[in-house]
């Protein structure tokens, strides 16, 4: 399966790569083609969260207006981890980010050692979301985090863990859906699911 992509928006400056194996139909796991263009600025939510460290950025901004996010979905699970999806926004270069907050309210060290993913290409993105995964149960499709050229993901990498009772923001970028599509259930490591509804982009 091809994806196609334009050129776009500022935020997204060049043009983000989507390597083989992306997006699978659930039902056959069927693999889709990828364009091989390499990857080298990506658009995010916010700067920080690629370099998340366990919430260490939440200091930065004390100075600023607290802001209330919206929450579209909130589930718990694995090592006492509570995962928030406050953003999923369907941007004009074919792809969509997908944003939210991670708290640890276990006792213990949380490196997110179960969310990079099996696949063996991932093996660089410790710590991090690489191996969250969007489901379109209505068109029986899965979409894989999207990933650079040398396997990096184009997500939030937790440097440094997250600490018990911090919160951390992370995002993920994932290939769009077909125009229509608006539902999906985002999914990473032992979480449950987390149903979601996209937006679009300004």
């Amino acid at each position: 399966m091809n994806i196609r992509r334009t050129a776009t928006t500022r935020r997204a400056m060049t043009a983000v790569a989507i390597t083989t194996g992306l997006v699978f139909t659930v039902a056959g796991c069927g693999g889709g083609d990828g364009d091989g263009d390499k990857s080298e600025k990506k658009s995010s939510p916010t700067s920080s969260a690629q370099h998340g460290d366990g919430g260490d950025e939440k200091d930065k901004g004390d100075d600023e207006a607290p802001t209330t996010d919206e929450v579209l979905a909130e589930v718990k699970g694995e090592e006492s981890i509570t995962l928030t999806v406050t953003s999923a926004v369907r941007d004009e270069g074919g792809f969509v980010t997908v944003s939210g907050k991670v708290t640890n309210n276990g006792g213990r060290f949380w490196a997110a050692a179960n969310w990079r993913g099996e696949e063996r290409e991932l093996n660089k993105n410790g710590s991090s979301v690489a191996g969250a995964n969007l489901i379109d149960n209505a068109g029986k499709k899965k979409y894989l985090v999207l990933r650079d050229t040398e396997g990096r993901c184009l997500c939030t990498k937790f440097t440094g863990g997250v600490k018990p009772s911090q919160t951390a923001d992370w995002y993920a970028q994932f290939p769009a859906p077909p125009e229509g599509t608006t539902k999906l259930d985002f999914q990473v490591g032992a979480m449950p699911p987390a149903t979601i509804e996209l937006s679009e982009g300004e």
